[in-house]
């Protein structure tokens, strides 16, 4: 079957997957996150200005 080291290195290979996984998970969702609360500020930016114009 697998010796103690061969054990071992799978081991650390699924751990390095796992993180890298959940790595990718974490920054997809911040960076849409991050992209999604930008353009919300943006658009309120917006809005008070055109209402500081119209007043």
């Amino acid at each position: 079957m697998f010796t103690f080291a061969q054990y071992l290195g799978f081991l650390l290979f699924l751990t390095i997957l796992t993180i890298g996984f959940w790595l990718m998970i974490f920054l997809i969702h911040f960076v849409g996150y991050w992209i999604f609360g930008a353009t919300r500020e943006l658009l309120k930016e917006r809005k008070a200005q055109k209402a500081l114009e119209q007043a």
